[in-house]
């Protein structure tokens, strides 16, 4: 808005909107720049570069002597960063801790933190710091011209505006950050690797992520915790600068126990310990007898997990606890950096070393440049010195009687300013010491660099060469062998609730109103059992705890079960119906239990049939799933199991007209749900009008015996016997002998 008396806009009349967009934008352009971003040069945020920087001014170099850190702290806030003080140490503690930085920057004397807790370091006024060895690898080119220098905030001091550093510190300790809008996640990587990638990009600028590749296999963190993420997705990360990134815990097996050695990055074992005691105490790891915490000094992690027995497996075990614990973490990676334009931008792995390297070229040239100058300089200057020497009884007389030397020692020797001033400015007791020799020599030294300079500067082929020297000798003074493997693992994977469950034998009981319970034990007798007046005992099955109970009702539907939470057989049970949810009127009348690779025969009383895996037959839903399909008025039989010697196995289906077929059971197919095949043949008539049925199947295998029931009469025939009864399937089989007309049903024994 224009004031229309000034003629110009009034900051009183400046709109709420026009105010707020402006201030929120500004604060938002100086916490990206100024706070929380890394610069793509030395990769520091502001404060650390600050804390570096003071630190330095300090005098606190590797050699110096620890100073107390509230001395630095107080310099940092004071003179360039007008924070907290509680900010600024944090920021310090980070730099100085080994578990956090790959390279630290500060090396500090007192309690600064532990891997189990960060932020469990003593007050500043207790602890002491001083500069790293690495952290001169940033400073040492700081006074000579190599960066741009800006006033602190308060006009009184200047301060660099990015630091010289000699190496890519941006990747090599990485960093993270909050900004407005946009975030920063960059991990550490190892030095030789980064270095070495730098080289090649010095050599090839073309070089692709390809090349990169072989040479930086991945990030590596201050652990010894393997990095897990597959090769294709840490390259998709580099090419696109954002993904994510996946630490595993490093374990060994000693003496039948498991002993974890390291952990992720940044995850505290005490907080560990908590997650799998926690998991012992709710009974979730039964698997498991102790927990026992050995770290010490010389182990700063040692986790030892004694499990029950040496047949409990361990690789499932650990994949448990990855799954369900910090001792696997996922860690986000998102290149975002202030390059070399002052622009902050994602990046990819490439870019950033590219642009660094334009960042270290310039630093170098500038470095060269400044050299070049202070050589010359000095060369002039000892041309007035051999001046002076040369004719020293003259230079003499003219200080003593002239009134202005300065312009007399000029007309007189045809000297500039600088030298005149140089030769006035020596003491007398240097004047003996000006002899020939040593100024000629000097000369010689000086020209000899100033062409060396020279040449460097004319040449892009001895600038890269000397850049490649200086980054070598960084990486054989501070490299290290990489620490956080890489190796690809299968995903983690936790225990389901029936891996959880302890393998107790088991006997399953349904009553003939619907009622369910289990009994410990395979020697159970469900006729025994108590059972509520006007209900019995109608079917059972022998299983373990960590085994689901499948039970089919009458219209072939199958529903799942988990055994170990069946009631008790010391009391009545429970009805299934409230558990499932069966049709109207729908009575059960088969049960089984087993594992998921267990096989039964599942047939109807219409006389058809087929093979299912038990894993088939298990679902979530509670209305559950439809298996059998059955012909119209037909029923469910009791299934069969299947054992695994399909080649010689026999399956023995009567009629209650007692009629035996036997044939291979190879001749019946393996579905997950269906009607099945035609066992064995029944009149279309009769079986509509249900005045006959199939009453049983069995399946058995050599050294069997078939027991046919009828009343109480028995009929036991053995494997080999069985021959007279051998038909196709699907025949209508062979009359059993006089008084096995009216069958009730068959039944395997001698080979349970």
């Amino acid at each position: 808005m224009t004031d229309p008396v000034m003629g110009a806009t009034n900051p009183e009349t400046l709109s709420l909107r026009d105010y707020a967009e402006k201030a929120y934008l500004d604060y938002s352009m100086y916490v990206i720049l100024d706070r929380a971003l890394p610069h793509i040069g030395d990769g520091l945020k502001p404060v650390q570069r600050r804390i570096v920087y003071a630190m330095s001014e300090l005098g606190l170099k590797s050699t110096a002597k620890f100073k107390k850190s509230a001395r630095t702290v107080g310099d940092v806030i004071g003179k360039f960063h007008p924070h907290g003080d509680s900010a600024a140490y944090e920021a310090m503690v980070l730099m100085a801790q080994d578990f956090s930085y790959r390279y630290p920057l500060v090396d500090g004397q007192g309690n600064w933190g532990s891997p189990d807790d960060p932020k469990s370091f003593a007050a500043m006024r207790y602890t002491e710091s001083r500069l790293t060895r690495y952290a001169e690898v940033l400073l040492n080119e700081l006074g000579q011209g190599t960066v741009d220098w800006q006033p602190n905030f308060d006009g009184t001091l200047e301060e660099p505006k990015v630091l010289p550093a000699r190496v890519p510190n941006l990747l090599l300790n990485g960093t993270t950050g909050i900004a407005v809008g946009m975030a920063t996640d960059i991990p550490p990587h190892n030095l030789r690797e980064v270095v070495s990638a730098a080289i090649r990009l010095l050599d090839a600028p073309r070089a692709g992520l390809e090349d990169l590749s072989d040479i930086i296999k991945g990030p590596d963190f201050p652990t010894e915790a393997e990095i897990i993420t597959p090769r294709a997705e840490i390259d998709a990360m580099y090419q696109s600068g954002r993904g994510s990134l996946k630490m595993r815990a490093a374990w060994r097996v000693e003496d039948g126990a498991v002993v974890i050695h390291a952990l992720p990055h940044q995850v505290s074992g005490s907080r560990v310990l908590e997650q799998v005691a926690a998991q012992m105490q709710a009974r979730k790891l039964p698997m498991v007898s102790d927990l026992r915490d050995e770290s010490d000094h010389e182990h700063p992690t040692r986790f030892v997990i004694v499990p029950r027995s040496n047949r409990v497996d361990l690789e499932a075990l650990m994949s448990h606890l990855f799954a369900t614990t910090d001792l696997e973490r996922n860690y986000r990676v998102n290149l975002n950096v202030i390059g070399i334009d002052g622009r902050p931008g994602v990046k990819p792995l490439a870019k950033i070393l590219l642009e660094w390297l334009e960042f270290r070229r310039t630093t170098v040239r500038r470095r060269l440049d400044y050299r070049l100058e202070k050589v010359l300089k000095r060369l002039h200057i000892l041309e007035g010195y051999l001046v002076a020497y040369l004719n020293i009884d003259e230079v003499i007389r003219i200080v003593r009687e002239e009134d202005e030397p300065r312009t007399a020692l000029m007309s007189a020797f045809g000297l500039t300013e600088v030298q005149a001033d140089a030769i006035l400015d020596l003491k007398l007791r240097n004047l003996a010491k000006l002899e020939e020799m040593k100024i000629r020599g000097e000369q010689e030294e000086l020209a000899a660099e100033r062409s060396t300079l020279e040449k460097t500067l004319g040449s892009e082929a001895r600038l890269k060469t000397l850049i490649k020297k200086e980054l070598e000798e960084v990486a054989s003074s501070h490299g290290d062998d990489r620490r956080s493997p890489l190796v690809e693992r299968e995903e983690a994977r936790a225990f389901s609730e029936l891996e959880l469950t302890s393998a107790d034998p088991l006997t399953i009981v349904l009553s003939e109103k619907g009622w369910i319970r289990a009994g410990k034990g395979h020697d159970l007798d469900p006729a025994t059992l108590s059972y509520k007046s006007g209900d019995g005992f109608k079917l059972a099955a022998k299983g373990r705890s960590n085994q689901p109970t499948v039970v089919f009702d009458s219209t072939g539907r199958g529903y799942s079960l988990p055994s170990h939470q069946l009631p008790s057989a010391r009391g009545q049970g429970e009805p299934l119906t409230g558990r499932i949810n069966p049709p109207s009127g729908a009575t059960f009348e088969a049960l089984l239990t087993g594992t998921d690779s267990d096989r039964y025969l599942l047939a109807s009383d219409a006389g058809y049939g087929f093979v299912a895996r038990f894993a088939d037959l298990q679902t979530k839903n509670k209305a559950g799933k439809a298996v059998l399909s059955l012909p119209k008025g037909a029923g469910v039989l009791q299934p069969g199991r299947v054992g695994a010697d399909d080649a010689q196995a026999l399956v023995a289906a009567v009629t209650s007209e007692g009629r035996l077929l036997v044939f291979p059971l190879t001749e019946l197919p393996e579905l997950a749900r269906g009607k099945g095949n035609k066992i064995i043949g029944i009149p279309t008539a009769r079986a509509a009008a249900r005045e006959e049925l199939m009453v049983g199947v069995v399946v058995l295998v050599p050294g069997d015996t078939l027991q046919v029931t009828a009343g109480r009469q028995h009929l036991k025939l053995k494997f080999a016997d069985l021959e007279h009864y051998r038909g196709e399937r699907g025949r209508r089989g062979n009359k059993l002998p006089k008084g096995f007309q009216k069958v009730a049903g068959l039944n395997v024994v001698g080979a349970e």
